[in-house]
């Protein structure tokens, strides 16, 4: 079974009297463990279709499943859970929360899915060993550099165990070197935990990491890469 499916998907946008259609009849599927780009010029619908498959957003048209289960049927209470347990998120500005430590903005989803203490304490750490920022976890996100928060961030969204992480843009605020490492640090524990992540970039440095590459023009998949 395919970890997600997107089944004659489509989605518009209402401003005022303009209709914008962001996706235009989409099928996708994705597998566990894909390590995948979305790209397309501006406008294309790559950040709509993550919102789509992280069940930040429901289509007008047509059926998102994970894991088998249509989501669009879920409510807004079913749909949060599901983000909670099965969806990590990285952003394009790292979106820590300021006034908590690097280790506590690995925990906190863990805190809100009440995982116990000491397993807290192990996974937390072991995330930050594996982004090389152990010896940060008692800074907060304003005594560490973009890169340091990006890795934090990729931290963070792996902390729960989810089917995948989705990552809108992760290197546009980052230079080469930072970057590469971020993209590095992904691939690496993409193999090693089996996490699919998929992301939606302009940046043809993260492009070169993917296995497989998704193209979008106007809503619309020009190529599945599969």
């Amino acid at each position: 079974m395919d970890a997600i499916q997107l089944e004659n998907v489509s989605k518009v946008y209402h401003i005022g009297a303009v209709e914008t259609h962001a996706l235009n009849d989409i099928n996708l599927s994705m597998a566990e463990g894909e390590f995948t780009a979305l790209v397309g010029p501006s406008g294309s619908g790559k950040t709509t279709l993550l919102q789509l498959i992280g069940c930040l957003d429901k289509p007008d048209k047509g059926a998102v499943k994970i894991k088998g289960q249509d989501v669009t049927r879920y409510n807004a209470n079913q749909r949060a859970d599901l983000r909670r347990e099965q969806i990590g998120f990285i952003f394009q500005f790292f979106a820590l929360v300021p006034v908590l430590s690097a280790y506590e903005n690995v925990e906190l989803p863990l805190l809100l899915s009440n995982v116990k203490a000491a397993e807290r304490r192990e996974r937390v750490m072991d995330l930050l060993n594996a982004v090389g920022l152990a010896d940060r976890a008692k800074h907060r996100p304003d005594q560490m550099s973009g890169g340091e928060q990006q890795r934090v961030a990729i931290a963070r969204a792996l902390a729960p165990r989810p089917l995948m992480v989705l990552a809108d843009e992760p290197t546009a605020n980052l230079d080469t070197a930072n970057g590469q490492q971020a993209m590095e640090i992904m691939q690496r524990l993409n193999q090693q935990t089996g996490t699919a992540f998929i992301f939606a970039t302009h940046d043809p440095r993260v492009v070169a990491y993917a296995r497989r590459v998704v193209k979008l023009r106007d809503g619309r998949v020009e190529s599945n890469g599969a």
